[in-house]
């Protein structure tokens, strides 16, 4: 975590916050209640979320990680298109 700032905090910094590219813990009573988190590292997480849900594609990455994986060129795209 980058940045923890109070609720009372955030709400008088939001603009500041928002524009900022750190994902930012607030607290109140000293317990973390929301994370506000940049658009990039979002979008990050969801992409991985859904990948996670396809089970073909963990498959996939599974097979990467055991070596087991078949790369082919990018020119067999173009055979398969004639």
């Amino acid at each position: 975590m980058n940045t923890t700032v109070t609720l009372r905090d955030a709400q008088t910094r939001l603009g500041r916050l928002v524009g900022g590219q750190r994902m930012v813990a607030i607290s109140r009573r000293g317990q973390t209640q929301a994370f506000l988190v940049p658009r990039e590292r979002m979008e990050a997480i969801l992409e991985t979320m859904e990948l996670l849900a396809n089970p073909k594609a963990v498959a996939a990455v599974r097979r990467d990680r055991s070596g087991k994986g078949k790369y082919l060129p990018l020119s067999v795209l173009d055979e398969n298109q004639g």
